[in-house]
């Protein structure tokens, strides 16, 4: 049994969710095998080779996968996935969330999205209603196509491995899409989803220009800023920052929530994170259900004076 993982990249360097996934076909059982698809990717593949547990990685290295246009890289995973692999599997990113359902649509096989616990190599944990319960589900696809959310699965080491590293001459550029252009947005504090702490605000925080308590604790913290969607859709911070279901998952080493009541659509996206620390004057907020530290306050005296402390 032989395992396909889906490297998740930039052309440059390896992404972290990368490991988190090699570590979830780790524990399916096989052979891990990982597709580095780009263009001039040849870091990335050495990089990959190196990832623990990893047994070959597959390089193609053209120029229709420079972005990893879903329209390109899903007939390349296909027929791969066809030449003697029981799994697919990919991070729960934009990008595999992007292709992985064209992959299942062509293999005719349904896919079984973001699971958190491997069961065994055909049953899989993934949340469901907003993580407010677990679903057991089995698949009896002959190819069985998955997403990882990276927050399930402690990721594995990035060295210690000795894969080799086969070139494939696949080239799918089937020109339906191209790419025109993108817009990276730029900060000095870390990624909100790789970030080792992270501090959010919510609807408490009245306006945009309040953020700037949250931004003075996290440059004291090294932290990054992240929002409830309550935030974004009252236009304080962009769309980018929040965190939830419909936004970005995340499970920081710590996460303070500050003005956050904690609907249920919030807490599916940082309830897994090692320590929460909740700041709200309403003693009855959600958040303070999940919290591992509450302070009943008024935020606006509460945040200045941490700031202060730190």
């Amino acid at each position: 049994m032989a395992i396909l993982v889906i490297a998740e990249h930039n052309n440059a360097a390896l992404a972290a969710a990368t490991l988190n996934t090699v570590a979830a076909a780790s524990q399916i059982g096989g052979d891990v095998h990982v597709l580095v698809a780009g263009q001039g990717c040849a870091a990335v593949a050495e990089a990959a080779a190196k990832v623990a547990g990893v047994a070959k990685v597959l390089v193609a290295d053209h120029a229709a996968f420079a972005h990893q246009l879903p329209e390109n890289v899903a007939p390349l995973v296909v027929e791969l996935a066809r030449s003697g692999y029981s799994h697919v599997l990919a991070p729960a990113t934009t990008n595999g969330k992007n292709y992985l359902p064209r992959v299942a649509a062509l293999l005719d096989v349904d896919q079984i999205s973001e699971i958190v616990k491997v069961v065994s190599a055909d049953t899989f944990q993934r949340p469901i209603y907003a993580g407010n319960a677990i679903a057991t589900v089995q698949s009896s696809a002959a190819v069985k196509v998955i997403t990882v959310r990276g927050t399930g699965f402690d990721a594995v080491a990035a060295t210690g491995g000795s894969a080799a590293i086969e070139a494939i001459g696949a080239s799918c550029d089937t020109g339906v899409s191209s790419f025109v252009g993108e817009e990276i947005a730029k900060s000095e504090r870390p990624e909100l989803t790789g970030a080792k702490i992270v501090v959010s605000g919510g609807r408490g925080m009245q306006n945009g220009d309040n953020f700037a308590l949250l931004y003075a604790v996290a440059d004291k913290l090294g932290a990054a800023v992240g929002a409830s969607r309550a935030a974004v859709d009252a236009g304080f911070v962009p769309n980018d920052m929040q965190v939830g279901q419909t936004g970005k998952i995340v499970a920081p080493e710590l996460y303070v929530a500050v003005g956050i009541s904690g609907a249920i659509q919030h807490l599916a996206g940082m309830k897994d994170s090692k320590v929460i620390v909740a700041i709200n004057k309403d003693e009855e907020a959600p958040i303070f259900q999940v919290a591992d530290y509450g302070l009943v306050a008024d935020l606006f005296e509460a945040v200045p004076e941490l700031e202060r402390a730190l």
